[in-house]
């Protein structure tokens, strides 16, 4: 690998700088060096982020694009005449030829045969979902099964469930790992009557902790009668999925956290054997056949145009092709192995960071190795006197640094709540019912009496991002003076590269969530070095609080 890069004064961390340590990196990681490709597209595709200073990480909200397909997409634009598919003239029939040229190269690239799979387009992997809780058959005696461990537009669907008189059953998480209790699953398939329409649901990886779920757990759901539906969004950016192998009956996927561009875009696939028993309502044109104001009545699309809403996102439909020739070209399986090789070296080093008095600066959340899971890494960082620090505090000097990073429970609460070791009592005590914006189960809703509310924030409590939004940048009669307590800062002496730091003391109390991650597609050695710097300088630049 290179070891220098392009003079610039707002990149501080020149490899140079970290020579010997990567020299030990790729001696304790041999199979580096078979991923030599990605450096070369490092410094010709996304060389950008040198340009701009900038040390991206937040891989678990959207990967980047590269300039080649920015360049073939455009050139696709600026030399064709392409208008709405909607219609048979010769520029609609062009764009027509592009979108289902695009729809048959998913379903190729996912190893899905067009006799078993359909690919409809949705405006991104909660698009995707919500299409799920809309259609699928629920009914009274109908069961509803999911993980602890799963994205907000997952745990949506049981709103769906609901309404249709499903039940909705849990499948609890076992710690430290954060992996799915499979005796506990086991109990709740055992369970269900296999006579009716029901439904499991599990992320292949999760988007808090990176945990990668055995996707055996497809075939023992349908060994039970159970319908399978499987979120890819975090998985397949850097990991193959053969849908010839396994087969769910659907499948969401993400493109823009695959390769950065289009946004938009997602893509719901679906076993055309569950397709037909879907039962969507319609809403909008381009889903029907015929419809009548005068008969009050409508004839629905047969195929996938039935679930795409109104005129897909035509223009940048093809530009999916040319992201997923893009992964092609460097190879799924050469991304897995460097996002493995760098995960595993990131997290032996934060695990390595101590205070002076031998404590742990990080507590990381789920597995503290690279067995069966990807490269989300879900992190707090903690004082001396096992404090947590305000993650707000970490993610304003990360940005002072130019690091990307995520903060949040990633809109998973379920693993997030038993990662923290937080009980339903507690999660249910913080929250404040009013009118019918909060359901619990087993609290009805009721009209609100009071004329104030006061928000208690709790050490180990929900992330804002999923509860309350405190809004803790807005004024500070508002928000509190937290904030401007940890302006003063506190002193961190720091030595080898930033690989040990020692907090002397922590003054304020607050509640944290996860700083997270890297998932990635051009997350390279410089990048995740570069990391490890920065924050460990940022972290200098605290200074004691006072009193």
């Amino acid at each position: 690998m290179n070891t220098t890069t392009k003079s610039n004064p707002k990149n501080r961390y020149e490899l140079d700088q970290m020579a010997d340590k990567f020299s030990a990196f790729v001696g304790s990681y041999p199979s580096f060096k078979q991923t030599r490709i990605l450096d070369e597209w490092r410094e010709t595709q996304y060389n950008r982020l040198d340009a701009n200073g900038q040390i991206y990480l937040d891989y678990t909200g959207g990967g980047l694009y590269s300039e080649i397909q920015l360049c073939e997409h455009m050139e696709l634009l600026r030399t064709r005449v392409l208008g709405n598919p909607h219609s048979a003239n010769p520029t609609s029939l062009a764009m027509t030829e592009l979108v289902e040229g695009t729809r048959k190269y998913i379903l190729r690239y996912f190893n899905a045969s067009p006799d078993e799979y359909i690919a409809i387009f949705t405006p991104n992997a909660s698009g995707a979902l919500k299409l799920v809780g809309e259609a699928y058959p629920f009914a009274p005696a109908s069961h509803y099964i999911l993980t602890f461990d799963n994205h907000n537009s997952v745990n949506g669907i049981r709103e769906f469930a609901k309404l249709k008189g499903a039940q909705v059953t849990y499948v609890p998480l076992i710690k430290p790992d954060l992996r799915i209790d499979r005796s506990k699953l086991d109990d709740i398939l055992n369970s269900v009557d296999m006579d009716q329409n029901n439904l499991f649901a599990f992320p292949a990886q999760s988007n808090y902790s990176g945990v990668k779920h055995p996707l055996d757990l497809i075939e023992q759901a349908h060994s039970k009668g159970m319908d399978v539906l499987l979120d890819a969004a975090a998985y397949v950016p850097t990991s193959g999925l053969d849908l010839s192998v396994v087969k769910p009956e659907f499948i969401a996927i993400s493109f823009y956290k695959m390769f950065g561009y289009p946004t938009g875009i997602g893509a719901l696939l679906i076993r055309k054997a569950v397709f037909q028993k879907l039962k969507r309502p319609w809403f909008a044109g381009g889903t029907v056949n015929f419809a009548s104001v005068q008969g009050n009545g409508h004839y629905l699309a047969s195929n996938e145009a039935a679930y795409e809403d109104g005129t897909v996102n035509y223009l940048n439909i093809p530009a999916i092709k040319t992201g997923l020739q893009h992964l092609e070209k460097v190879g799924i399986k050469t991304i897995g192995k460097r996002v493995q090789c760098l995960t595993s070296w990131l997290l032996d080093n934060l695990l390595s960071l101590q205070h002076g008095n031998g404590k742990p600066m990080v507590r990381i959340y789920g597995p503290a190795d690279t067995e069966m899971r990807g490269g989300t890494v879900a992190l707090n960082f903690y004082g001396p006197d096992k404090r947590l620090l305000d993650y707000r505090r970490i993610e304003e000097l990360a940005n002072k640094e130019g690091i990307s990073l995520r903060t949040g429970c990633f809109c998973n609460p379920g693993a997030g709540e038993l990662a923290m070791g937080l009980a339903r009592e507690e999660v249910v005590g913080c929250l404040v019912k009013s009118g019918n914006r909060l359901t619990l189960d087993g609290h009805p809703q009721f009209a609100p009496k009071a004329k104030k509310v006061i928000w208690l924030f709790m050490r180990g409590g929900v992330s804002h991002m999923e509860s309350f939004d405190p809004k803790p940048y807005a004024p500070i009669e508002y928000r509190g003076d937290i904030i401007d307590q940890y302006q003063q800062g506190l002193e961190l002496p720091a030595r080898d590269f930033g690989l040990a730091a020692e907090v002397e003391e922590i003054g304020q109390e607050a509640a944290i969530t996860p700083v997270a991650g890297v998932t990635l597609f051009d997350f390279v050695a410089k990048t995740v070095f570069a990391f490890v710097l920065a924050f460990a300088q940022a972290l200098r630049q605290i200074q004691r609080v006072a009193g």
